[in-house]
């Protein structure tokens, strides 16, 4: 059409969205401007090449669009000042703007999303979602808007309302892949791994190269124990797109995966590429880590496994004194007296099994035994006991915080400890108990004692130098912002160990430790204690736990499909001549 057409400013923008739907981010720039140059009155050409530069991750120019759309707007002094403040990193004078604006003029949709920037930029996820909604409700028609709030939604677990949200952006563009693609995420975050399987097939049957929808298919597959199809899959997507970091690094976290010559070479040709977004140079970094690794280069594994560490390092915010400062509240609040005041006030449902501990400590493998025996669901880190922080937090009984706030509670903590069985319901299957492997909460063993005595409570040890290395090897999907700077890293395992000892001190016999390398060397005897500790009768089908057909969607899910293997005992001695810092800071353990 554009061949006959050129200045026909509809067809340009569908031109563009297809070829952002292709990823044909630069092209798809092209043709937004072009829109812009034949409609510079349109506020939504404006709205549409700043998300196209969002997408390349080119926040400056992206906002250097959104400043130029206000000439369009009544109030465009005050947003323009706005958006200086916050591109100058002074958030609190953007947001006192935009609010300015908003005093005068509701309805503006301008200030509304910049409000919302505002509030992305400075962590207040619940305003972002709240601007998205209404940035919405203002245009209706705004997809990006839909995009963007289906992508914190999710991030929240809100899932009931991201779901409504995709529906609507498919309804606005039905032919573009990543709203679809959105929705086959959706259904891999709830657990429903099947049906994303079928969303990513349909949009790869329209849009065969599409990488989001390739990866996604790729971790379903493997969640449900199809590896071998999976790889099919991250290949294929390697072969469309050689420098999308995103595929290697879903390879190498199968762990059992070994990456070939040709595709080791694809990768140092790509992972110090400046014009590669970020997070792709970091997920090649850490897959180049685990193939030399594998292959037995530990210097080379090193110095990739820490050139990833360092570049996500410098996008994370982890500040080792706020968490000492959060554990300390809790040692002083949550104490033998105040235990011993409310014996008996929580909820008395014995259905959870929580399993605690730093992550890569053996975790995976202790919920693969008990998910094996008949009266267990496995799930997977649940979200439900920090959301149930968060809650107390929001309700500020007496303007208090978690955890001063807990000891006011008396017979309302039985109804934290039920909301907390109702949210995980949907996680559950019929049998009587349930694992919740969110490895953070070791910090909460006082308030699981208050709001669910009867639940059961593992801590996964292991080797401290095991333990953190394989932190330090493993690039997370999100969280863990300790794990990629070595002496935080060794702090935080410090403040592990302190807050477990307490917990021992005041809870003795509530917490079973189960030692990863006790569980290698004698498997069965330490089945049979795990058991005995959660009061189940001896079931064979835990010792053959690799043979259980589960979604498993930690990093580990390859390796608990196959039987119990030393080769992780002692493996940090690979690396130890680089270890000096952590070893330093781990000394009063080692």
């Amino acid at each position: 059409m554009l061949s006959r057409r050129p200045n026909v400013a509809k067809a340009n923008r569908e031109l563009a969205h297809a070829l952002i739907a292709q990823g044909r981010f630069d092209e798809a720039i092209a043709s937004y401007k072009r829109v812009l140059e034949l409609t510079p009155e349109n506020p939504v050409a404006y709205r549409d090449l700043s998300m196209a530069y969002k997408g390349l991750g080119q926040m400056n120019e992206a906002y250097e669009v959104l400043e130029a759309s206000f000439r369009l707007d009544p109030n465009r002094e005050e947003l323009e000042h706005a958006i200086q403040h916050l591109f100058a990193g002074d958030f609190g004078n953007a947001e006192t703007l935009c609010r300015g604006v908003l005093h005068k003029d509701p309805n503006n949709v301008n200030a509304t999303r910049l409000l919302g920037e505002v509030a992305a930029e400075l962590g207040n996820q619940k305003l972002t979602i709240q601007m998205l909604r209404n940035s919405i409700q203002l245009e209706p028609r705004f997809f990006g808007a839909y995009i963007e709030l289906a992508g914190e939604l999710l991030d929240t677990d809100e899932l009931e309302e991201c779901h409504a949200v995709l529906q609507e952006a498919i309804k606005l563009q039905p032919e573009l892949a990543l709203p679809r693609a959105l929705l086959g995420i959706l259904h891999n975050k709830a657990g429903r791994f099947e049906q994303a399987a079928e969303v990513f097939r349909t949009v790869l049957e329209k849009h065969p190269d599409h990488g989001v929808s390739l990866t996604g298919l790729g971790h379903a597959l493997k969640t449900i124990g199809r590896g071998e199809e999976a790889i099919e899959i991250y290949r294929h997507c390697i072969k469309g797109f050689p420098a999308f970091g995103e595929a290697y690094w879903a390879l190498a976290n199968l762990k059992t995966f070994r990456f070939s010559d040709d595709e080791i070479a694809t990768m140092e040709e790509n992972v110090d590429d400046g014009n590669l977004l970020e997070e792709s140079r970091v997920n090649l970094n850490y897959s180049l880590g685990k193939a030399y690794e594998d292959r037995g280069s530990y210097d080379q594994a090193f110095y990739r496994y820490n050139r990833g560490a360092k570049l996500r390092w410098s996008k994370e915010n982890y500040d080792p004194a706020h968490t000492r400062t959060e554990h300390d509240e809790i040692i002083t609040t949550i104490t033998s007296e105040v235990l011993r005041q409310n014996t008996g006030l929580g909820n008395p449902d014995p259905a959870p099994i929580f399993i605690v501990g730093l992550p890569r400590s053996g975790s995976t493998l202790i919920e693969q035994i008990l998910a094996s025996h008949s009266e267990v669901d496995g799930t997977h880190e649940l979200p439900d006991l920090p959301y149930a922080i968060n809650a107390i937090n929001q309700q500020k009984p007496a303007g208090l915080d978690y955890p001063q706030a807990l000891p006011l509670y008396g017979e309302a903590l039985a109804t934290i400890g039920r909301q907390y069985i109702a949210s995980t319901r949907r996680y559950r299957g019929d049998a009587p108990f349930f694992t919740d492997k969110m490895p953070g909460n070791f910090a909460s063993v006082g308030l699981i004692a208050l709001i669910l005595p009867n639940a059961k409570v593992i801590n996964a040890r292991r080797n401290p130098l095991d333990s953190c290395m394989s932190c330090y090897k493993q690039l997370f999907y999100k969280g863990q912002k300790f794990s990629y700077d070595l002496v935080k890293l060794g702090q935080y395992y410090l403040e592990y160990q302190r807050m477990m000892d307490y917990w021992n001190a005041i809870l003795p016999g509530k917490v079973l430790d189960v030692q990863y390398e006790d569980m290698v060397a004698d498997q069965e005897n330490q089945t049979r204690r795990l058991l005995e500790y959660c009061n189940l009768d001896w079931e064979e089908n835990c010792l053959r736990f690799y043979e259980t057909d589960r979604a498993v969607v930690t990093a580990s899910s390859e390796q608990v499909r196959l039987p119990i293997y030393s080769g992780s005992v002692n493996s940090w001695r690979r690396f130890e001549k680089h270890l000096g810092p952590l070893i330093e800071v781990l000394e009063p353990l080692l």
